[in-house]
């Protein structure tokens, strides 16, 4: 029997972390995205990045902004734009409840994730948000300072 070729699946797990150092995350859903052909070639090398990008309805529609997505290497003059807008998927229910709870002032809706789930779409993971203040932003980098001290002073303890 000839031995078949095993394919490797490259893992494409794209974060905004930035996100979660700027926003408290009140609320998280997973939606699909609308991609051309050039743009899905271009995320499965890994090629993207979800920095200042955020959401917003237009028409009953969700879309997102400023999410950048290197153009295809071997595309032809078919070559997406690189931060185009595009258009999240979601349901009807889902997006009612969205539109409502983002009506209320000082939240907003922002990607934290873009990945390939294991059917071979492209999903999107967003939150919806508040905005941290600058004390808040303190108290954060204070608690993962204690946590990574803490997990050293755990691992120092198990060697001895």
């Amino acid at each position: 029997m000839a031995d078949k070729k095993k394919q490797t699946k490259t893992v494409v797990n794209i974060r905004n972390k930035r996100a979660t150092f700027d926003y408290e995350i009140l609320d998280t859903w997973t939606a699909g995205i609308v991609l051309t052909g050039t743009e899905i070639k271009s995320l499965r090398t890994g090629k993207a990045g979800l920095t200042d990008s955020f959401c917003i309805f237009d028409k009953g529609e969700l879309w997102t902004k400023n999410v950048y997505i290197a153009e295809y290497f071997y595309g032809t003059y078919n070559n997406h734009n690189a931060h185009r807008d595009r258009k999240l998927l979601l349901t009807r229910k889902e997006l009612r409840a969205l539109v409502q709870d983002s009506k209320e002032p000082g939240l907003t809706i922002v990607p934290l994730r873009l990945y390939i789930n294991d059917k071979g779409y492209a999903k999107m993971e967003i939150a919806l948000c508040r905005g941290k203040k600058e004390f808040d932003k303190r108290d954060s980098i204070k608690e993962k300072e204690d946590r990574r001290m803490m997990d050293r002073a755990f691992k120092d303890a198990r060697r001895y």
